[in-house]
């Protein structure tokens, strides 16, 4: 062997371990960082301090992020209130400002003045004003005797009281949540701002450039952001919408960095994560592979597939389904890309191997075997008992309760436990306005052929898995001609119109009116006669009765078994520092621009641009049109000051941490400078959920200078980057 072959064998393996060692897991709490995290960043290039980031008693980064519509992450970028986020985060609001005449989804929209930028009633966003410590509060009154249900609620009183202690006299809202599967509590004291305007999105062509083909897929060349304002009474606090409101002025917004983004940079990102499960049991994470995804990956696929026929025959159908269409399509890849990945990591080999090291370490000593022993066994278990509701539990969420006719013919269901009750007419008069309000925005966007096609699979996917959730009587109609029984369903006057509801509730009133002058009052309820309602309404009870109470049993069980084993597992890792599942509250997490190998014959530079963009036009494929003005901007290479290299960076991928509500994020450098907006993660690093691998995990960002250059040079909207302070 020679000492060439030997020096290079020995670059590669410290090469290796550098990479693991820099990639680094984790969804960190920010009120920790000073106490776990401040030393490990700044050795690996931060230049900021932990109280820098997350502070109580000064302005800080954790300042300008706010948490966007409950389920994004959004970023404070001027001193006048404008925020960046996502543009599938904001698209549902773009669509609903647009019309076949002013298709602004397909299109984009840019306010040119204050004027122009559109209300958007309902959303809102939320600051993070602090947070607390409270576990020794919440957990006081605990003892070891105790069930769960009496666990929970001394747990939720306590919580409750202390919600209401912590903002009494205030604006704020308190939230206490757990962590560590309840081995732990926190209160979120929150600030919440209503008056949220539409400032600007790119076209669809832009925003969503690679469409479904590239979704979770590098190299990626999208143009996900949009841009909002928010808007505040004259006294900078939460208000309702009002032309008299004026813009935001935060506490702190982040400075934009235009400097060259080189491999091996430090990046963080900070947000509000949705949900991971790092410390499943292999019994868990086998169920989710071979049972739940493959499940849901199904019901998925074939909904997809009628929407999009539907939506390529009908531009009006295209524009009111599209937000619906990618959101369905969003996770049905996440699912695919998810059990693929564990596999991949050999995940359930990998957590048999630790539950192995575990029962050794219990083995080892007379106390932990009283208190572990029958750990691991009474979760295979009761996993195994837990399987069948929990199919019930897809299925129903997935393969029923996702039908538009379903959701919208629960909506009458409180009208006829009042009917059935019997109820004053002029409190029945109040639901019926409501329900009417209710009935004209559902059918405004109501397209029946989809819902009836997708019905046709989805109920048929429920006999097939688990006929118990219907009874035997639908069993019987759907065996025997299912397409015909539930094409009956729709035949219904509640998917009519407006008017036959109206007709119908002035019908009960007639036959009413002489029995009960004062109130209304039905033996049935209400929609004895309609064959929709009967259905949903002994599809909804039946599974309430049958799956629902033992699938709840059986979680709550599986809550307090899996809040031992990971207390259990701290315990014996005493050399491992623990981070906290994501349960959208704020946290950091950090590594650094790195490109990936998904397998021995490809390797991925951390980055893409304009070229390969344009590159990937094809005029007669939907997800890869260019646009005609940035076609322009590239064929006269007129990229102004966003130039690199003879071309634009459009997006970046870094080895952060990162999950579902982490979209919107902002990806800061190591001085906390903006460089790019999180929206997507790699394929093969959605397994990150439940097992983080660091040679595959990779969150993709757009780059900021390539949002710059569509706001200035392609939407021609410079003025709002006067806003801005950018650092170049």
């Amino acid at each position: 062997m020679t000492e060439f072959f030997l020096r290079s064998l020995l670059f590669c393996v410290l090469c290796v371990k550098l990479t693991v060692a820099f990639a680094d897991e984790g969804m960190w709490v920010p009120m920790f960082l000073s106490k776990y995290n401040e030393a490990d960043m700044q050795s690996k290039g931060l230049k900021l301090s932990a109280e820098d980031i997350y502070s109580v008693n000064h302005a800080s980064l954790k300042d300008a992020v706010v948490q966007f519509g409950g389920g994004c992450t959004g970023e404070l970028i001027s001193a006048q209130g404008l925020l960046l986020t996502n543009h599938h985060c904001g698209r549902s609001r773009v669509q609903s400002h647009s019309t076949l005449e002013n298709n602004y989804l397909e299109n984009g929209y840019w306010a040119m003045k204050r004027s122009e930028e559109l209300s958007n009633p309902g959303l809102t966003v939320t600051f993070l004003v602090r947070m607390e410590d409270v576990t020794s509060e919440v957990l006081n009154n605990l003892t070891s005797e105790m069930t769960e249900a009496e666990r929970y609620l001394i747990i939720e009183k306590a919580s409750k009281a202390l919600e209401k202690k912590m903002v009494e006299g205030t604006h704020y809202e308190a939230k206490v949540k757990e962590f560590f599967g309840g081995n732990e509590y926190y209160i979120f004291i929150t600030e919440t701002f209503k008056d949220v305007r539409l400032v600007g999105a790119p076209p669809y062509s832009i925003g969503n450039f690679g469409g479904d083909t590239d979704n979770w897929i590098w190299p990626r060349h999208t143009g996900d952001f949009s841009l909002f304002r928010i808007y505040a009474d004259s006294l900078n606090r939460p208000a309702e919408y009002s032309p008299d409101n004026v813009p935001y002025k935060p506490k702190k917004h982040f400075e934009i960095s235009m400097r060259e983004l080189k491999e091996g940079d430090f990046t963080m990102v900070f947000g509000f994560p949705g949900r991971t499960q790092e410390y499943l049991t292999s019994f868990a994470v086998k169920q989710l592979v071979e049972e739940e995804d493959p499940l849901k990956i199904s019901i998925r696929e074939k909904r997809l597939a009628v929407m999009e026929k539907a939506m390529d025959s009908d531009p009006q159908v295209k524009l009111n389904l599209t937000s619906k269409y990618a959101g369905i399509s969003n996770y049905y890849k996440k699912y695919m890309g998810e059990s693929r990945g564990l596999k991949k990591v050999n995940a359930v080999q990998k957590k048999q191997e630790l539950e192995k090291r575990f029962g050794e370490w219990v083995n080892a000593d007379e106390n932990r075997k009283v208190k572990y022993a029958n750990l691991l066994p009474e979760l295979e278990n009761t996993y195994n008992e837990f399987a069948p509701y929990n199919q019930g539990m897809v299925l129903y969420n997935e393969a029923f309760t996702t039908l538009d006719f379903v959701t919208y013919v629960n909506s009458f269901a409180k009208l006829s436990e009042l009917l059935k009750s019997g109820v004053k007419r002029e409190v029945l008069k109040v639901e019926v306005e409501k329900q009417v309000k209710y009935a004209r925005s559902f059918l405004k966007n109501y397209n029946r052929s989809v819902d009836l096609e997708s019905a046709k699979n989805q109920i048929k996917d429920i006999i097939k898995y688990m006929p118990e959730i219907l009874t035997g009587k639908q069993n019987k109609k759907l065996n025997k001609d299912s397409n015909k029984y539930i094409t009956s369903l729709f035949s219904t006057s509640l998917l009519d119109s407006l008017e036959s509801i109206a007709a119908l509730y002035e019908l009960i009133e007639r036959r009413t009116h002489y029995l009960y002058p004062d109130t209304i009052k039905l033996e049935n309820g209400f929609g004895a006669n309609d064959l929709a309602f009967q259905f949903v309404s002994t599809v909804t009870q039946n599974f309430k009765e049958n799956i629902y109470p033992n699938y709840v049993k059986l979680d709550i069980k599986l809550d307090s078994l899996n809040r031992i084993y990971t207390q259990a597992l701290r315990e014996m890792q005493t050399d491992k520092l623990f981070y906290p599942d994501a349960n959208s509250t704020l946290r950091l997490s950090y590594g650094k621009v790195e490109g990936y190998a998904p397998n021995d014959s490809v390797t991925y530079i951390p980055f893409s641009n304009l070229d390969e963009l344009i590159a990937k036009e094809n005029p007669n494929d939907k997800e890869f049109v260019v646009p005609a003005k940035l076609k322009e901007l590239y064929q006269k290479k007129d990229y102004g000051e966003y130039a690199v290299n003879g071309t634009v960076p459009v997006c970046f991928i870094a080895s952060n941490h990162t999950t579902g509500g982490n979209s919107g994020s902002p990806v800061l450098n190591a001085q906390g400078q903006l460089i790019g907006t999180n929206f997507d993660r790699n394929w093969e690093g959605t397994a990150a959920d439940v097992m983080y691998d660091p040679t595959q995990a990779r969150n993709i960002s757009v780059d900021i200078r390539y949002t710059l250059f569509i706001i200035d040079k392609f939407a021609g909207a410079k003025y709002l980057l006067d806003e801005m302070k950018i650092v170049k």
